[in-house]
């Protein structure tokens, strides 16, 4: 094996991950462009729709983002009336964030685009959930 076998492009797993992730990105603009929303915006999104209510630092924990990244997607998801966000008033240090009437609504709007994303992409169910399981695995591995 040639010495610098192991710096070639080609074989490098973490560029193949953020390849991937770049083209998904991608395939999903379209479907998020119509309702004005960022694929991490629609990812915030889809963490309040479980749970309507959470606080920055829970919804940051979920989705794997610091306050940095996290602050201005919750801004600009206030902005456009999807959200809400309000001090605790036990802990003033701890901003809680929670849907709006249109925010709950667009879910059932929205509620396609995980199916139109797997007929863009061209994977079946099982495909996706044999896909998932590694990739989870190895996330965990890494954030623990």
């Amino acid at each position: 094996m040639e010495k610098y076998e192991c710096l070639k492009l080609e074989n490098q797993l973490c560029f193949s991950l953020y390849a991937l992730s770049r083209e998904i990105i991608r395939l999903y603009k379209p479907f998020l462009d119509k309702y004005n929303l960022t694929y991490t915006q629609y990812l915030t999104m889809i963490v309040l729709w479980e749970a309507e209510k959470m606080n920055i630092k829970e919804i940051g924990g979920r989705l794997h983002l610091d306050s940095g990244t996290l602050t201005p997607v919750i801004k600009k998801l206030e902005a456009i009336d999807l959200i809400s966000k309000k001090r605790d008033s036990s802990d003033d240090r701890v901003v809680i964030v929670e849907l709006t009437e249109k925010g709950r609504s667009l879910r059932d709007e929205i509620r396609d685009i995980p199916e139109l994303m797997s007929c863009e992409i061209g994977i079946t169910p099982q495909e996706k959930d044999e896909l998932k399981e590694p990739v989870e695995r190895l996330l965990n591995k890494l954030i623990k």
